[in-house]
Formats: C-alpha cells, sequence, structure tokens
C-alpha cells in the first residue's frame, strides 16, 4: 500500500479522495494554486504545496510543478480525481517513468478510450453495442452525405477527440450536412488540436445511461449497476441517479454482464465508467471515462463500495475487496450537482459565502468543500457540491432530496439549488419520465412568464 498519495486536483473532489486516503491510513498531499490557498482541501491534508498562480495551465495542468510536488514531499503516488489531468495519457507515463504510480488505468486505454473513433472500434470488438455510424474519420463531403444516407438522417457529426458537448453538431438533413462537418471541425480544433470528426445515428428520445467498472488486473472485473445521466443542460449532467427508472431487472443484468465481460476482454485496469444512449430496449455505445465520476457517490450510496478506496487498492497491486456476487443495488439514490450560479440565467456566482449551513439527516450526503467566509474563486469550473441521497426507495428518495434541499443554505452567491426545487416536484421527474433533451425543453419553458412548471 502507499505511504502517501498526492492529490492532484481541487475543491469537493480533492477532498474525498483525502477521506478515502485518511481511512486507510494513508497520508496526503494537497496540491493549490495561490487562489485556493484557503480551501478546506489544503487545510486538512498532512502537507501541502503551492504550485501556480490561479490559471489552472500554470498550476493544475502544470506537470512539472506537481512532479516537484511529489519529490519534494515523498509522494509515491498520485490521484487526479476528475478533470484536469485524469485522463491525460502523457501524464501518467511521466509519473510512471518518474516511478510514481498514477492511480488510474494505464496509459493506453486512456489513450484508446480518449479517441472517440479508436474507443467505439474497441468496444465494439469487444462485444458492446455501438451507435450506428461511421467506422472512422470522415474526409470528405461526398463520403458524410453517403454515411448519412445509410443509417438515415437525422445524423451528429462529432469531434473525434470531443467532449462535454464540444465539437458535436446536428444535422437534420442532407442540407444542413456540409454546415455542420465545417463547424464540428472548426470547434474541435480550437478546442482539441484536432479536426478529426466522425458520423453517427442521432437518436430521437434517448437516456443517457451508464454503467460503472472497476477492474483489478488479477483477472477480476466487476460492474456496480448503471447510473442514470438524462437530466443534462448543454451536454453537461445535471442530476443522475440509480438505479435508472427507465430498466428493468432484466435489462440491467444484462447490460452490465456485457460490459464487465468487455472491459475483462480489453484488459482494463481501476474504475471506468461505460457511457450509453438508450432507447427502445437498445443499448448504443458511446464513450467511456477512464477515471472517477463527479456523479460516483450514487453508486456507492445504492452498493456501499468506496470507489475511490477500491481505485486506490487496483493501483496499489491489490485485488478487488469485493466480488461480483457481493454486489447488491439497494434502494435509490439521487445526486444533484450544485454550482455556483444563477439558477435562471446560469451566470457563473464566484464570491464569498456568507453562511453556509449543509443538510443532514438519515441518507444525506453533502460532498463539498466550501463552508462560510470561503472565497468562490472565478478561475475553475462553477461546481462547489454535491447533494446526495438515498432511500428504500425511488419515492422515498424524492421526499428525502425535497426537505435536504430546503434544508440547504448558501448565502452570499447564487447557487442552482432552486432548480432542483423545481425538478424534484415535477410530475415528469416524479413519474421517471424523461430523456436527454427534457431538461433543455424544461428550462427554456421556465424563462418563459407564467410558464406552467408542471
Amino acid at each position: 500500500m502507499f505511504d502517501k498519495v498526492l492529490i492532484a486536483n481541487r475543491g469537493e473532489i480533492a477532498l474525498r479522495i483525502q477521506r478515502a486516503c485518511r481511512e486507510m491510513g494513508i497520508a496526503t498531499v494537497a496540491v493549490h494554486s495561490t487562489a485556493d490557498e484557503d480551501a478546506m482541501h489544503v487545510r486538512l491534508a498532512d502537507e501541502s504545496v503551492c504550485i501556480g498562480p490561479p490559471q489552472a495551465a500554470q498550476s493544475y495542468l502544470n506537470i512539472p510543478a506537481l512532479l516537484s510536488a511529489c519529490e519534494i514531499t515523498g509522494a509515491d503516488a498520485v490521484h487526479p480525481g476528475y478533470g484536469f489531468l485524469s485522463e491525460n495519457a502523457r501524464f501518467a507515463e511521466i509519473l510512471i517513468e518518474h516511478n510514481i504510480t498514477f492511480i488510474g488505468p494505464n496509459p493506453e486505454h486512456i489513450r484508446t478510450m480518449g479517441d472517440k473513433i479508436k474507443a467505439k472500434e474497441t468496444v465494439a470488438a469487444a462485444g458492446i453495442p455501438v451507435v450506428p455510424g461511421s467506422s472512422g474519420g470522415v474526409a470528405s463531403h461526398d463520403e458524410a452525405l453517403g454515411i448519412a444516407k445509410e443509417i438515415g438522417f437525422p445524423v451528429l457529426v462529432k469531434a473525434s477527440a470531443g467532449g462535454g458537448g464540444r465539437g458535436m453538431k446536428l444535422a437534420r438533413s442532407a442540407a444542413d450536412l456540409q454546415g455542420a462537418i465545417a463547424a464540428a471541425r472548426t470547434e474541435a480544433r480550437a478546442a482539441f488540436g484536432d479536426d478529426v470528426v466522425y458520423l453517427e445515428k442521432y437518436l430521437t428520445k434517448p437516456r443517457h445511461i451508464e454503467i460503472q467498472v472497476l477492474c483489478d488486473g488479477q483477472g477480476n472485473c466487476i460492474q456496480l449497476g448503471e447510473r442514470d445521466c438524462s437530466l443534462q443542460r448543454r451536454h453537461q449532467k445535471v442530476w443522475e441517479e440509480a438505479p435508472s427508472p427507465a430498466l428493468n431487472e432484466r435489462q440491467r443484468a444484462e447490460i452490465g454482464k456485457t460490459v464487465a465481460r468487455a472491459m475483462k476482454k480489453i484488459g482494463y485496469l481501476g474504475a471506468g465508467t461505460i457511457e450509453f444512449l438508450y432507447e427502445d430496449g437498445g443499448f448504443y455505445f458511446i464513450e467511456m471515462n477512464t477515471r472517477l465520476q463527479v456523479e460516483h457517490p450514487v453508486s456507492e450510496m445504492v452498493t456501499g463500495v468506496d470507489l475511490v478506496q477500491e481505485q486506490i487498492r487496483i493501483a496499489s497491486g491489490g485485488a478487488l475487496a469485493i466480488k461480483q456476487g457481493q454486489v447488491k443495488i439497494q434502494g435509490h439514490a439521487i445526486e444533484c450537482r450544485i454550482n455556483a450560479e444563477n439558477a435562471f440565467t446560469f451566470v457563473p456566482s464566484p464570491g464569498r459565502i456568507v453562511s453556509y449551513h449543509p443538510p443532514g439527516g438519515l441518507g444525506v450526503r453533502v460532498d463539498s468543500g466550501v463552508y462560510a467566509g470561503y472565497e468562490i474563486p472565478p478561475f475553475y469550473d462553477s461546481l462547489i457540491g454535491k447533494l446526495i441521497v438515498s432511500g428504500k426507495n425511488r419515492p422515498e428518495c424524492l421526499m428525502r432530496l425535497r426537505r435536504a434541499l430546503e434544508e440547504f443554505v448558501i448565502e452570499g452567491i447564487d447557487t442552482t439549488i432552486p432548480l432542483f426545487n423545481d425538478l424534484c416536484s415535477h410530475r415528469d421527474i416524479v413519474n421517471g419520465d424523461y430523456d436527454i433533451h427534457w431538461l433543455e425543453t424544461f428550462l427554456s419553458e421556465r424563462a418563459e412568464p407564467g410558464a406552467d412548471k408542471d
């Protein structure tokens, strides 16, 4: 087991990792920019190192600074959390070259799954169903048009190196295709330095379903059920729950077995999430995330498995602490991402938190690194916390969520808590009747004066 883990991240996820390490008896090193010197994870770590100015490129993305922090503190492993360098294969390789363990997958799997075309080819060969589309990047408009006619409009033009909705454009007809390709290439080149794009069939009303896996490199690969992440704004997840209200036990078991079998076949190591679009009983692979997910707590709440501790155990060369037959999905869990944003305009709201009171009680968990008096910096993602609740079933979980949201006090800045107050009482949400387009429609209607919330 490791003696000391450096946490190459900030905010709630840095604190989450730190807690897992402490429970395992592992010392921690917090790194921080000058903007984060008063952050909670910095205050609670065994050691801390300033790695640069507020701009992420000069601090949290600064590989030489992170290496120096490892050398100064004697850290023998690095946990990247999510975002920043968590899916940077070269960072993982550099750590390995310096005899520092990267708590994550092998670099080759990070690189393969980071290329959407290669990822699709790899998982399809391993038996995972994929969305109909081009077999690789499209080189010309004529080639793209031929493929689009074959699979049928509408189609999505997607960047091979894309993510978070960037480099993705919809073409509803042949007349839209050329413009969509040009726009996707331009956006992908600017965001990722790679303008390769490919085509996929556009599903009209799909759910976003993802499967959590853990593989230990010793022949053990398990799945922890699914999460439903269909409530999204601009392709960014807002609300996640487990299990999905859209699946039955047979579907759940079949897709879980398919994914676990495929991950074992490709020799995957560590935690990973395979994401699907689900429509009319069919699952269609869209991407794999080779890291811890923001929404991992909902899986923890319904399985009782600490995903971060399992990541650490796997990276240290150990076997999984749990076998597939021991995984039991119990009850229901929902996570709401609390952002420092106006709940109606979504304009970021950095600033000082004047008062802070998180909810509590049975089945309520708050993952956050903020506190009264903390200054939310304007330099990073607006996520400041996650409210996760669980119950014996979905109705109880929703009731508990309403109560927890009513208790949650964050004053001094705007947050998205009012949005979740609206969502958890909406009849479509209560009925579990929503898809990946539902929230955008709801928000557009909500913005109209006098619009009926129900």
